[in-house]
């Protein structure tokens, strides 16, 4: 009976037959995924379009531009518009389109023929939202902290800087020297200007910050796409402000004090010297 099938033209056994909806193949995921695509977000990633048959129909990676748009409302074909859904950042997803969710019986003329299957390799690179805020993690902080950063304040702190899924795009670090500006001047990104306010020096943060509030649709360069979100991991070394003046604390005062050092005095003393995020440079109690 089954060679009869076979013969009159029968779908053989085990064939599924068309597919009534996207087959999603997550064939990573990372282990930590602070955040799903859900409709409405703005996303970036790569992709390679292929056909069953293997041939390359599109690509992302060889135009050298991700792709970015909204996901889940009608933007994309409609395959895609499931299939991005629910994807961590650095996911991998091998995704099968059916034709009556891909470009239906028209096709694309002169790319992509009537009544195809298009077959989908995605790596996800960002994820955002138009109603998100600056994300602020304090990493470590000294437990003497007389000033916090203000605006208007002279600002030297060090910094790495990545995009969202990790690909770094600068470092002070490398550079061998801070990155020193003023904050609430305009001379910073907004989420910069932001991330730094209420800082101790010392302290270390990761600031993640938005596309809206960084380099927006233009990005910058070659190192920053359009729409990218930035993560810095930031140690404030130094800061001040022009109005400043000397700063006097008393660690400890004798209880008799007859006779208070002038103008004009011989002193000996002892002292430490430090940066004021800590670091020693000289010392006399060492001599």
């Amino acid at each position: 009976l089954l060679l009869l099938l076979g013969i009159l033209g029968a779908p053989a056994l085990g064939d599924p037959g068309p597919l009534e909806d996207v087959v999603i193949d997550r064939y990573y995921i990372p282990k930590i995924c602070l955040r799903e695509a859900q409709m409405g977000d703005f996303i970036r990633y790569h992709y390679n379009g292929t056909f069953k048959d293997g041939k390359k129909f599109d690509s992302s990676y060889d135009r050298g531009a991700t792709v970015a748009g909204v996901v889940g409302v009608g933007r994309l074909i409609t395959g895609m518009d499931r299939g991005l859904q629910g994807m961590c950042v650095n996911e991998r997803r091998h995704l099968i389109v059916p034709p009556h969710l891909g470009y239906g019986s028209i096709g694309v003329a002169g790319l992509i023929p009537p009544d195809a299957t298009l077959y989908f390799d995605v790596v996800m690179l960002d994820i955002w939202n138009k109603n998100d805020k600056l994300q602020i993690t304090t990493l470590s902080k000294p437990e003497r902290c007389n000033r916090t950063v203000e605006n208007s304040d002279f600002v030297r702190y060090h910094y790495n800087g990545t995009l969202l899924d990790g690909t770094p795009f600068d470092s002070s670090y490398s550079k061998g020297s801070t990155y020193d500006t003023y904050v609430g001047t305009g001379w910073l990104i907004k989420g910069m200007d932001q991330g730094l306010l209420g800082m101790c020096a010392g302290e270390k943060r990761s600031i993640i910050i938005p596309p809206f509030l960084a380099y927006g649709e233009k990005g910058y360069g070659t190192v920053i796409p359009p729409q990218a979100s930035l993560v810095f991991s930031v140690l404030l070394v130094d800061f001040h402000n022009p109005k400043d003046g000397v700063f006097l604390e008393h660690l400890e005062v004798p209880e008799s004090c007859k006779r208070r050092a002038v103008t004009g005095d011989f002193v000996r003393y002892h002292y430490n010297g430090t940066l004021m995020d800590g670091t020693l440079f000289d010392s006399r109690c060492g001599r």
